[in-house]
């Protein structure tokens, strides 16, 4: 098992409109597309991290949930959060993009005004969750 690395340091933009869970997600986001933590690398703990920011807690937990729902990582319960390989996420990430764009020239066939796909895009996402939750 590869130990933590260590973080670099990072300060938030206090007047920027992105919360601080944003904020710290994007720049671990970019410290794995840099290189500078690779695949299969130990991610600091949240614990780790959040003292050495001086933050919440649950803010670096939010970000981490962020990259792992994102693809960036993974959490392997007890051992702890660990980078996943670049090339397969922007692999993944373009998979995704093409069915985005298939999606949206379906639905400029149709006759949709590019201002009204997001408006279906959301009720479709709401009326989905509600089915989810249902389902509980």
């Amino acid at each position: 098992m590869k130990l933590s690395k260590e973080a670099p340091a990072f300060e938030f933009d206090e007047s920027s409109d992105l919360p601080l869970w944003v904020q710290l997600r994007n720049r671990m986001a970019y410290l794995i597309n840099s290189g500078f933590y690779k695949a299969g690398d130990k991610l600091p703990t949240v614990r780790k991290y959040a003292a050495d920011l001086r933050i919440a807690y649950n803010t670096v937990s939010k970000a981490y949930m962020g990259l792992e729902r994102d693809g960036f990582v993974t959490t392997v319960r007890g051992s702890g959060v660990f980078v996943n390989d670049p090339e397969k996420i922007r692999k993944a990430s373009g998979q995704v993009d093409a069915l985005v764009e298939d999606f949206m020239k379906s639905c400029l066939k149709e006759g949709m005004a590019y201002e009204d796909v997001p408006k279906l895009v959301s009720a479709c996402v709401r009326r989905m969750k509600r089915e989810h939750e249902k389902q509980k």
